[in-house]
């Protein structure tokens, strides 16, 4: 049975993720009269806060940082919905690095660079060079090669290596840093030169609307699973419509149909002056089957990183405090941890009093085969890390274990990201109306993927 539904809807916004979510709440602030249609049975698509007993934690991002002014002024939306920013404790500013048998502060002043063990003695100095090392010329230089040219091999082994780890799950030799660390890259291009150009940038002077990016690490108060919610809240949760299967969307007399199947098997119909797909690349064919072969394919080639997320509390620390953001494990160092997060450290009310909480990630381009692994493997390497990376006696038992496996967790901008941003611009210039957002494009952080809603909820007419 076709259930036709044809009241004046001015955007359809598929995805109830963050960036599904915040492009609603946008454009309801703009009076627009929004459907937002979601396949998973709840909202907020990769961010997803648990409570267990006296901890609060995460299976999907852990952090953002507040890197520009749309993040502070979305929390200030959703205040009104109970929706409150946490700024990370001061002490988690440090961050830590694994190597040989223990974790090192990455240096935060020249002093500290100076002692660390982390770089060699040839980079350290070397480093003093930098602002005056030519300008690389090929825009499709890897992360890699450009650390190497401008730094030296141990600040990519042991800082930015890591840190891509961390950020993207992986590998510096294939991501294109144009694409995926725009900042960094155009810090060269601007300026010749990172240092140059990071003082430059510290000296420039700013709007009111600019200082409100602190570039502060944050959550939400008792989880990201709030900032969700809110949104919801704001959006009305009678515009959200869950366990929508098989949506296909299709331009029809100047206006765009989507159908989907609901659990029970029923086909919806519903039609829209315009639509904004927030979804994974991985899904868009079969959403989008009016798109020419030759401009779908360089979408459907975007590569995701699998993760492996372990939440691991214990009630009783020991008095062992861990006082970081967390710590990361380089490649070169062969261990089988990515990094690891450490979430009461960070934050507020995460944990029992005298407990403590970790995030343990696994897997990511360089190591897929963990999500195979079987929960008893999980639970023992992590256990074992515990003892070996975190000083906890080797007899150490969790209260709690939880696992989580997400097979497409972070696009990959590597060398096709090019044509993949031009087929999306091909695509919507032929198809006025359709706006294809969500993380194939414009970034993977929290505050990317809400700067582009932010855009894209402004876009429409």
């Amino acid at each position: 049975m076709q259930n036709e539904m044809k009241t004046s809807i001015d955007v359809i916004v598929i995805g109830a993720g963050l960036t599904g979510l915040t492009t609603a709440h946008t454009l309801r602030k703009r009076g627009k009269k929004v459907l937002v249609i979601e396949k998973e049975q709840r909202i907020g698509g990769q961010i997803q806060t648990h409570r267990q007993g006296d901890f609060t934690f995460e299976s999907g991002p852990n952090t953002g940082v507040v890197s520009c002014p749309e993040v502070a002024e979305l929390f200030q939306d959703l205040t009104k919905w109970g929706c409150t920013l946490e700024e990370a404790h001061e002490e988690a500013k440090q961050r830590w690095i694994w190597k040989g048998t223990s974790f090192h502060a990455l240096p935060a002043d020249p002093i500290a660079a100076l002692r660390t063990p982390l770089f060699t003695w040839h980079d350290k100095f070397g480093i003093l060079l930098e602002p005056f090392r030519p300008k690389g010329t090929d825009p499709n230089e890897d992360v890699a090669s450009m650390v190497v040219r401008r730094l030296g091999k141990s600040y990519l082994d042991y800082a930015v290596d890591p840190f891509i780890s961390g950020v993207y799950a992986g590998n510096p030799h294939a991501l294109i840093t144009r694409f995926a660390l725009p900042k960094l890259y155009n810090l060269e291009q601007n300026y010749g030169s990172f240092i140059r150009g990071a003082i430059a940038k510290r000296k420039e002077k700013k709007s009111d609307r600019e200082r409100l990016a602190t570039k502060k690490v944050f959550s939400a108060v008792g989880g990201l699973g709030h900032l969700t919610d809110a949104l919801a809240q704001s959006v009305g949760l009678s515009n959200i419509i869950l366990g929508a299967n098989e949506v296909v969307v299709m331009p029809i007399g100047g206006q765009w149909q989507v159908e989907y199947t609901t659990k029970t098997g029923e086909k919806v119909s519903l039609q829209s002056r315009n639509v904004i797909t927030t979804v994974g690349a991985y899904a868009l064919k079969a959403m989008l089957p009016f798109v020419k072969a030759g401009d779908m394919a360089p979408i459907s080639a975007l590569r995701y990183a699998p993760i492996v997320q372990v939440s691991v509390g214990l009630s009783n620390a020991q008095g062992i405090e861990h006082k970081a953001f967390g710590g990361l494990i380089p490649t070169c160092e062969q261990q089988q941890l990515l990094g690891i997060l450490f979430p009461s450290a960070c934050f507020s009310q995460r944990c029992p009093v005298e407990g403590a909480l970790f995030s343990f990630f696994l897997g990511g381009m360089k190591h897929a085969e963990m999500l195979g692994k079987t929960n008893e493997e999980l639970r023992e390497l992590v256990t074992k890390a515990l003892s070996k990376m975190l000083g906890f006696p080797q007899d150490v038992k969790p209260d709690i274990v939880q696992i989580f496996r997400h097979e497409h967790a972070i696009p990959q901008y590597e060398l096709s990201s090019g044509a993949r941003f031009a087929a999306v611009k091909r695509i919507e210039q032929a198809h006025p109306g359709l706006i294809l957002g969500g993380n194939l494009r414009d970034g993977i952080g929290m505050a990317d993927r809400i700067r582009q809603a932010v855009a894209m909820g402004l876009q429409i007419n």
